[in-house]
Formats: structure tokens, sequence, C-alpha cells
């Protein structure tokens, strides 16, 4: 994200902006990663018609409304989804020519479209999302197994494959359909992408100093993980609750939706229990830590 870009938690970015092993980063061969990709563009149809419904139901003065972006109105917030899928689409036929295609021309153009095309009224808004929609999934339907196996630069200069363009898309849509504040909510997400990104922030999470330490239950799922590992003495005793020996160390259980929407600052920790030491405490949202800026 760019620095002047607003967050759902100060610093937080929506993910697929974010930094590099969105879904998956692990090498994988030619027919893997279009299967990858696949599965992908399987979700990304289905979240792009949500969030086109949603947008075709807001009044017209709700464009220019808040979001839950703070200083982004949901005009901005629509058309930095439009420009994403335009970024996406340059790394697709970079993918797709092996050319070193930028994803966006300078941060500043990225920024200025973003600024300029929040005013438009909703008819321009819609049918904006709907054709940049259309150029994304006509760019990745040309891309064959060598393609999908190619790396892409993305915009901060690292390198990934070019089969993760598809989950980075996801995660723009499903993060900022719930940030347009009109009616989409976490409880909405796909399983199958709660889960992914609650494993995804908790490793980004874990390699954070000054975290505390964190045991994280999904208790629909079964999905688990630590963060804040570094503060606890190796080789103590678990506590009877799960976590590593440490009696400050915390347990955030809930559902996994719930627990994706507190990692990527979508929720304060509602629908969340915490407890220490086996002791739920009172207050989960006050009883959460205030979690690092993600990028």
């Amino acid at each position: 994200m760019s620095d002047t870009e607003p967050t759902a938690r100060t610093g937080a970015g929506a993910g697929a902006e974010a930094g590099p092993g969105t879904g998956a980063n692990a090498a994988t061969s030619a027919g893997t990663g279009t299967a990858r990709a696949a599965a992908g563009l399987r979700l990304v149809a289905d979240a792009t018609a949500h969030l086109l419904r949603s947008v075709a139901e807001l009044p017209p003065e709700a464009v220019a409304g808040p979001s839950a972006l703070p200083g982004w109105t949901r005009g901005h917030v629509l058309t930095h989804l439009a420009r994403n899928a335009d970024s996406l689409v340059n790394l697709l036929d970079g993918a797709r020519t092996g050319r070193d295609i930028p994803q966006y021309a300078t941060p500043e153009a990225r920024d200025q479209d973003i600024e300029d095309g929040a005013p438009r009224p909703l008819d321009l808004q819609l049918a904006d999302l709907h054709e940049s929609a259309e150029r994304f999934t006509m760019a990745a339907a040309a891309l064959d197994d060598a393609a999908w196996g190619a790396e892409v630069r993305h915009r901060a200069g690292y390198v990934f494959g070019a089969f993760e363009i598809p989950w980075r898309r996801l995660v723009e849509v499903e993060y900022h359909h719930v940030d347009l504040d009109a009616g989409y909510t976490p409880a909405h997400w796909p399983e199958r992408f709660a889960v992914v990104e609650f494993h995804r922030l908790t490793a980004a999470l874990d390699s954070r100093a000054g975290l505390p330490a964190l045991l994280l239950v999904s208790d629909d799922t079964a999905d688990r993980a630590h963060t804040g590992t570094a503060h606890v003495t190796p080789g103590t005793p678990a506590t009877p609750d799960g976590a590593a020996g440490d009696d400050t160390a915390l347990t955030v259980e809930g559902p996994v939706r719930a627990l994706t929407a507190w990692l990527s600052g979508r929720s304060d920790g509602d629908g969340l229990q915490v407890h220490r030491a086996g002791v739920q405490l009172a207050d989960a949202r006050t009883a959460l830590p205030k979690l690092p800026p993600m990028g």
C-alpha cells in the first residue's frame, strides 16, 4: 500500500498490495500454478459478483459517504478496486508476454487516479468496476501454463509467481467490500478465504517484534496459530489452554472469520474470547493487544 492510502487499522494493508506471499508463495510446477490460479479465479468471480450486487443496491448519494477507511469515501474504495484490477492486468500481460510491465506507472499516478475517480457518480463507478473486472478476467484467460509459472514484479519491487495474482485480487475484493460499509461484513467471507488469510496474517505477525505471545484458535474450523513466540521461553510447559508456558500469554478463540477480521483490522474483536492461563477475560476488545502495522 502507499503511504497515503488509509487503512482499516493504522498501517494495516488490505492484503493484496501489502506484501509478498499472498495465498501461496512456495515454488510450484507449471501445472500446479495453473490449477491454483484457476481455483483463485473462481473465487474472484464469485466475490466480484457479490461486490457488484452490493454496489448496484447503493443509493446514489452513498458513493460520497464515508467508508470504513479513515479519510476515504466509498468512491475512493470503488475507484481503488477498479484501478487495482487494471494494475493486475498489467502484471498478467507481463507474465504472458515476458515483459517487465510495471503494476502502476508511478506511485504518484496511482494515488492521483484514485483521487480523480473518487467523486464520480455511482453509475460511473459501477460501470468502471464492472469493466475493469472484465478486463481482468479476459487477461487471465489469455495465460497458459508457462505464463502462470512466470514471475512478475510487485509495485514495491519484489517478485512473485503469476499464479498468485488471482488470490491477490480476491484479497482486495473481499477486504474492500467490507470497507465499503454497505452491509457486507466479515461474516459473509467464504470460509476458504478466511482460513487462508488467517494463516497468512498470523505468519506475517509472527515475525514482528514486540507482540505478546498469542495462541489463536478457530472454534469452527480447528485452525490454530501462534504469534509472538519470541516472547515465550522455549521448552517451558504449556498452560492448560494450550499456550506455550508463559503466564502472560493470551489465547484468542472464536470463529475463523472473526479471527481474520481482527487480524486484518476489520474488527475490534467482536465474537472473540480471550483467556490468560485458562481464565476468560471479561472484554475481548480491551484485552486484545494492539497489532503492529501490516505494511
